[in-house]
């Protein structure tokens, strides 16, 4: 009923009775406040100073629930965790007109009164009583603050009911707490945190909150018809919410309009026309946890590693308390073009209802920075979708999958292994296409024998021959590496392994198994990024790690994580291991189809019963695993032999032909943003057997050719200049010739270029000089009347220009 409109004499009566029975108990006053219904509830005025009395003098306010920001390493967004969906904002970034609004209506006098507002409190009671029921509410701003700040900081099941208990106690304490809150702060500092802890329906806690979420604008900038909406919510955030009853929204918004005009916060003009205005929602989604994220499973890494972390609290659930409502910002080492890359490339040879996952991981050498992380299955719970949540490219503890056998990806362990045990590169070891071995041949950590008397037998499926360490990895011939693997025995790959970050391999006595080379055990793609990074960082392992630091609110820090980095090999020994891994990407070796414009290693893995195929690949300034797993909806493991993978039938799966593309697709996508460096050439007087392919100089520059050579690890003599096609002072050819496997310690010569052979000139026939302009066909030259012929070094056959290497076989 407006104000305007005359009371009914019935109600006019019982409002009169209702001031008569008020007037009889007013009088008592406790702490310095006029009580006016000690009386009337049934208490004695002493009885009701003792009980304020004995309560405590102030209440805590500790902070309040705050939404979590994760971003990328540029400060883009990629997800937000909370509770509680709040930013908190200081008064002054609160417009003026939703200041106003909020206090009309809740509030008129606010800046008059102390704790209790006694005129409101009477007019809500005399309402309230005539009308027989609960139509106005008498608390102050202050009072719904100590109310709201009770329940929010309710940590138990007994804290949470004595929070909203309907008792004269409950009331009693929140009388004497807002008491407390008015003698220690101010009137701005109360409303400021009244606006903060406020609740604005759909999801939606304090002002700034609500201001994006309803309007997408920040509380600093809301209108009048925003501002009255707003302060229309909260009274009943659920029924006046406007996505789900606009018309009651609008309706409880006029009702502010017009109160604002009643107390002459706005102009009557100005109220009419906000009035005839519609809502103006812009409705924002709220996206609260990482299935919301553009990278989900890269964040719900994040979420898992630094609940892992115990210097954010000391227990599981102080952690999360944390996490979801401290307001945090997380700076992690997402590059979300990386994140893209990888994700088109995995979704565009895995579909989600396949039987098979796919998944890729990127990994910085040198630091452990994690770039990037997809999978082929989309995080959520419909089955019928192919979504999941659990994370598979990811090790265990922080993911929930068992992970997957790793295949011929382990042979680099033994590898190294090799290497730092002095065998020679250049070691031959037979390879045949099967051959069984014993298992009591091999050895095991103190020199020990490997307790199991079986023989075992293994096959190749390369086919058979003699091998050194560059051909046998090249064509991951597994007879050869079991065989090379029991002469380094098993306790220094399987050490190292776990040194590189391969966390599945305890118990020992489980996976220091003769078929370790083969790559029998659970892992995951970022534990073998993590392992293979440590190749392109020359030997240094650094632990994989999502996030480089945390601050609050306030914006200060809490925590940085830095690299945490052992050198677990020498140097030497990591750039053998890269010149070997080459091989993989050059011709002849697996990888040779999906090399990159920039310098990369390799290594392909496929696992029995071709269930799983991986392929590793890096270069010094990233190292990627991409893997292809089968496995039914259920994650059961089966072959992927025979199945339809990402549109395309799937006879015999291999890491080069299944896993090798998904790799290559995604790394080329970013390839011109890794920086242009090369491996270091290993060295031959650290390493022995080490060998290198001579570059192709025809053509180059001498300096850009000498360059070539000496970063090939070749010491380079002059072999002086030779009559060529290529033009003159360029690089003609060198001996050994381009493409020859040699030593890298062996001496290389460089021919320069002479040009072309000057042609021999024939007799002119007569003084008249009439030959002159013979010769004048393509690549001949006129001089003095007479033709020369474009010859080769040493008089021989004209050398083609752009021929690499040409010229004869020893200088």
């Amino acid at each position: 009923m407006s104000a305007q409109e005359p009371q009914p004499a019935r109600r006019v009566l019982a409002h009169l009775g209702v001031m008569a029975v008020v007037a009889a108990v007013m009088g008592v006053v406790v702490a310095g406040i006029v009580i006016p219904f000690a009386g009337v509830l049934g208490i004695g005025a002493r009885n009701a100073s003792d009980a304020i009395d004995q309560l405590p003098a102030s209440l805590e306010t500790r902070q309040l629930a705050q939404r979590t920001t994760i971003v990328d390493r540029s400060g883009n967004t990629i997800a937000t965790l909370y509770d509680q969906n709040r930013v908190e904002v200081p008064l002054r970034q609160v417009s003026r007109t939703m200041v106003k609004a909020i206090v009309a209506i809740e509030d008129y006098r606010f800046y008059q009164h102390g704790a209790l507002d006694l005129r409101g409190t009477l007019r809500a009671f005399v309402t309230n009583s005539a009308n027989s029921g609960t139509v106005q509410g008498g608390s102050s701003i202050t009072q719904q603050l100590v109310k709201q700040t009770l329940v929010n900081q309710a940590r138990t099941r007994k804290e949470q009911a004595e929070a909203t208990a309907n008792t004269y106690a409950r009331k009693l304490r929140e009388l004497r707490y807002a008491i407390a809150l008015e003698q220690r702060h101010s009137k701005d500092w109360i409303l400021e945190r009244y606006l903060n802890i406020a609740y604005f329906g759909d999801g939606a806690y304090g002002i700034q909150a609500a201001a994006k979420h309803y309007f997408d604008v920040n509380a600093r900038d809301l209108s009048l018809r925003q501002s009255a909406l707003l302060a229309g919510l909260v009274k009943n955030p659920s029924g006046y919410d406007p996505t789900n009853n606009p018309k009651r929204a609008k309706a409880r918004r006029d009702v502010v309009l017009d109160r604002m005009a009643q107390l002459k916060a706005v102009s009557p003009e100005m109220v009419a026309r906000t009035k005839k205005q519609p809502l103006g929602l812009k409705v924002q989604p709220s996206n609260n946890g990482c299935v919301f994220s553009a990278a989900p499973f890269f964040c719900d890494y994040v979420v898992n590693y630094l609940m892992d972390d115990r210097a954010l609290g000391r227990t599981a659930k102080d952690r999360k308390r944390l996490l979801y409502s401290g307001g945090l910002t997380i700076r992690t080492t997402l590059d979300q073009r990386f994140q893209q890359a990888a994700d088109k490339a995995v979704a565009a040879h895995v579909n989600p209802t396949d039987n098979a996952i796919g998944g890729v991981a990127m990994v910085e050498p040198g630091s452990g920075q994690v770039r990037a992380l997809a999978q082929s299955r989309p995080m959520g719970n419909d089955v019928g979708k192919g979504q999941t949540f659990l994370n598979y490219v990811v090790p265990k503890k922080y993911g929930d999958a068992n992970g997957f056998q790793a295949g011929s990806t382990f042979k680099a362990f033994v590898l190294a292994s090799a290497i730092n045990q002095g065998i020679p590169l250049t070691t031959t070891i037979p390879g045949p296409q099967t051959r069984t071995f014993y298992q009591g041949d091999f050895r095991i950590c103190d020199g020990r024998r490997y307790p199991s008397r079986q023989n075992y037998t293994v096959q190749n499926s390369t086919g058979a021959g003699t091998y050194n360490l560059y051909t046998g990895t090249q064509k991951s011939v597994n007879t050869f590496y079991i065989e090379l693997e029991k002469r380094t025995g098993l306790c220094e790959p399987y050490t190292l392994a776990k040194k590189m970050g391969i966390t599945q391999l305890d118990p020992a006595s489980r996976w220091m198994v003769p078929t370790f080379t083969l790559g029998v055990n659970d892992t995951s793609p970022l534990e073998m990024a993590e392992a293979y990074a440590t190749f392109g960082a020359r030997g240094l392992h650094c632990d994989a790690r999502p996030v480089t630091s945390i601050s609050d609110a306030n914006g200060n820090r809490l925590k940085t994580y830095g690299k945490s980095c052992d050198q677990v090999m020498p140097q030497s020994t990591a750039d053998a291991v890269n010149s070997v891994l080459r091989g993989v990407m050059e011709p002849g070796g697996f990888g040779n189809k999906l090399a990159l414009d920039k310098p990369s290693a390799g290594k392909t893995g496929t696992i029995s019963g071709n269930k799983a195929v991986w392929f590793m690949g890096y270069t010094p300034s990233l190292a990627t695993a991409a893997m292809v797993a089968g496995a039914n909806r259920q994650g059961t493991q089966i072959t992927l032999n025979g199945q339809i993978i990402g549109g395309k039938g799937i006879a015999s799966a291999f890491g080069s032909t299944v896993a090798g593309p998904i790799w290559a697709d995604a790394m080329r996508a970013i390839q011109d943003r890794l920086p242009d460096v090369n491996f270091s050439v290993p060295s031959a007087n650290e390493v022995k057997g080490v060998v290198a392919r001579v570059p192709a100089v025809g053509g180059k520059s001498l300096e850009e050719a000498r360059r070539l050579l000496e970063d090939a690890g070749f010491t380079v003599t002059d072999g002086g200049a030779r009559y060529t096609g290529y033009p003159a002072g360029t690089a003609a050819f060198t001996y050994p010739g381009a493409g020859s496997s040699v030593s890298n310690s062996a001496p290389i010569t460089l021919f320069s270029s002479s040009g072309p052979r000057p042609q021999p000139t024939r007799p002119s026939g007569g003084s008249g000089g009439s030959g002159g302009n013979a010769g004048a066909g393509a690549g001949q030259t006129t001089q003095g009347g007479g033709q020369a012929t474009n010859q080769g070094p040493g008089g021989g056959k004209p050398s083609k220009p752009g021929k690499p290497g040409g010229g004869p076989k020893k200088p």
